[in-house]
């Protein structure tokens, strides 16, 4: 780390959290970052792109400490406190002032700790501009930023975001350095990277979309209505395979909650991850999965980006998803950083098409996960009763109300 440029107590910093060497994303960008230019960082997930732009940002910070020195705008709020924790990590030793800025908590006390101009400010898109446009005294927080940073751009500059990006860009300077990071190139950040007239770089570590090479990738091809029994089937034997711990990725809400009353009702500890849920309550299930109290998460798309939890040896994709770039993404979450990991893909008639998608994308093809049929379905009458519970609760619980009330707001 001494030979990228960065100051000594970053260099120790590094050393204390274990980091030896930079990692090759870090190892290019640093010095570019640190020389002034604008960065696009193209790595596949788990390869240190946290660190290859909040070192710079904290080592120009330590120069020139002043209030937002740096914004940085992410798509979902767990990466946001998920970052903010590196960065603070990171800078330790500088008495580094971090806010994280999301929707789902108190707009008032968000204000107030803008208002008191923490060095790195860490965002949801829809937050950030909401407290820009109503609140007059904001937009002049970010009048000095030094760096903007799009943390998972390929999201943040999907479709959704556009208004939000917008109101953030018309209250920065224009002489601010932009760090674009991401896992996934798209049509948009070519466009940008064509745009972009000062001096940007680019740093591409991946050919395509390219899952690590520890990973093991198989399918279970299963009728519809036994998806449930399958599950319980991999699950009950995760203490044989030597599995700690396991994501399963679903796709909706709904199913996320049905599915976690499902499997405790069948006395399965797991923690479900899912918007629907309130932000104090969704930290709570990330934190129980991360600190290993729970050895099962349930979870949407919330959680296939960026999550860092270093022992998830196992995913299991319970729903197929509908692009092949949600099937990297959530892959990810196992074998990081040159650890092995398993990824399951329960596959129905259904999904056929989908899964030919993902192995065309891959460049290979999954292999088939061994399982004895007889064995699985001996517990069927068990979780189709396990079922009707789960459903009779989920009327119980007011979910439907709530997903309603949720749609009108929408």
């Amino acid at each position: 780390f001494a030979d990228l440029g960065l100051a000594e107590w970053a260099v120790q910093a590094c050393k204390e959290l274990g980091m030896r060497r930079p990692t090759p994303v870090q190892h290019h960008c640093i010095p570019r970052i640190l020389a002034g230019d604008d960065v696009l960082g193209l790595a596949q997930t788990g390869s240190g792109k946290t660190a290859a732009f909040a070192l710079p940002i904290l080592h120009r910070l330590a120069e020139d400490p002043f209030g937002v020195f740096a914004l940085v705008v992410t798509p979902t709020r767990e990466l946001a406190y998920q970052l903010a924790e590196q960065f603070r990590a990171l800078g330790s030793c500088l008495h580094l002032r971090c806010a994280v800025v999301v929707g789902g908590m108190d707009m008032i006390n968000q204000a107030q700790t803008l208002m008191q101009r923490p060095h790195v400010v860490i965002a949801t898109p829809g937050r950030v501009k909401v407290l820009l446009e109503q609140n007059p005294d904001i937009p002049a927080v970010f009048a000095r930023t030094k760096f903007l940073v799009l943390d998972e751009a390929d999201r943040v500059l999907d479709v959704g975001f556009e208004e939000e990006l917008r109101v953030v860009f018309q209250c920065l300077p224009k002489n601010r350095q932009t760090l674009l990071f991401s896992a996934t190139m798209t049509s948009d950040l070519q466009t940008l990277l064509e745009l972009s007239s000062n001096k940007a770089y680019f740093y591409e570590a991946y050919e395509g979309f390219k899952t690590v090479e520890s990973l093991k990738q198989q399918y279970i091809f299963v009728p519809k209505n036994v998806k449930d029994v399958y599950l319980l089937h991999i699950l009950s034997k995760m203490e044989e395979m030597g599995i700690r711990s396991a994501i399963i990725f679903v796709s909706t809400c709904r199913s996320c909650h049905l599915l976690s009353l499902l499997l405790e009702e069948l006395d399965l500890e797991v923690a479900a991850l899912h918007s629907f849920k309130s932000q104090s309550l969704r930290l709570a299930a990330v934190h129980r999965f991360k600190s290993g109290q729970v050895p099962i998460l349930l979870a949407t798309d919330v959680a296939s980006r960026g999550l860092d939890i270093p022992t998830v040896d196992l995913v299991v994709n319970y729903d197929i998803p509908r692009y092949p770039r949600d099937y990297v993404h959530r892959v990810g979450r196992t074998a990081r950083a040159g650890r092995g990991g398993l990824s399951l893909s329960i596959v129905t008639q259904n999904d056929v098409d989908l899964i030919h998608e993902i192995e065309a994308v891959l460049g290979k093809q999954l292999d088939k996960f061994d399982c004895k049929e007889k064995e699985v379905l001996d517990n069927i009458t068990k979780v189709y009763k396990a079922r009707r519970v789960a459903t009779m609760k989920m009327m119980d619980d007011g979910f439907e109300e709530k997903a309603k009330a949720r749609k009108a707001q929408k």
